[in-house]
């Protein structure tokens, strides 16, 4: 199964523009976001390629970039203002390792080449909880084909969520596409986020209202 963009138009994501930018912000974003803005049509860089998919507030984002000097991080988001955070941070940190596309993932996901990526992220996508609204779910079975096609046999898929029936609904779709290799041996493992891996204020106000996160690592493989 393979991902159509011309035919899978569902919006995935909520709103994608929040508070105006302010005259500091606005500068830096008109000074720094063409330098960090992921050209698809331009050669892949050297070395290890890996995307975070709606990166919210850029933290996990931004401390992979930091603590992974040796990688190319490409950071997805479709909402304004949490590119902007993306943006000042890339800025402040002098990074040179990372690129941004703002808008929908699936346009830059068609762009890449098979077997591209080492490491993806999908950590606390929205879960659209409502029935009628489960077509926007990002993780449905075409998109899942879409991230195995681009990860490299042996690649990682990072996934995060709050909500169990949207766990229940990601682990389910990833077993019924049967190229995923479940990495956790025990039930334990899933439910701490473990090395390498940084919290984000949206998991903080997930536990302060009283949902537990669950944490999980699948590896492609065949």
């Amino acid at each position: 199964m393979s991902f159509d963009r011309d035919t899978d138009k569902f919006r995935t994501f909520g709103r994608a523009k929040g508070r105006r930018l302010s005259p500091h912000m606005q500068t830096v974003w008109d000074e720094t976001f063409p330098k960090l803005k992921w050209d698809m049509a331009a050669p892949l860089p050297d070395g290890e390629l890996w995307l975070e998919i709606g990166f919210g507030g850029a933290e996990h984002l931004l401390w992979q970039a930091q603590n992974h000097a040796d990688i190319h991080l490409i950071g997805a988001e479709p909402f304004l203002n949490g590119v902007a955070k993306a943006v000042r941070g890339a800025h402040d940190a002098s990074l040179e390792n990372l690129s941004l596309h703002h808008g929908d993932v699936r346009e830059l996901l068609v762009a890449l080449p098979d077997q591209s990526l080492s490491k993806i992220f999908v950590l606390f996508p929205d879960p659209w909880p409502k029935v009628r609204h489960h077509k926007r779910r990002l993780l449905r079975a075409k998109f899942i084909a879409e991230l195995h096609r681009v990860l490299k046999p042996g690649g990682e898929l990072r996934f995060a969520s709050d909500i169990i029936h949207y766990v229940d609904w990601t682990l389910s779709r990833l077993k019924r596409h049967g190229g995923w290799d479940f990495t956790h041996t025990e039930s334990s493992e899933w439910r701490v986020r473990g090395e390498d891996w940084p919290g984000t204020r949206y998991e903080a106000k997930a536990g302060r209202e009283g949902r537990p996160c669950h944490y999980f690592k699948f590896a492609r493989i065949n």
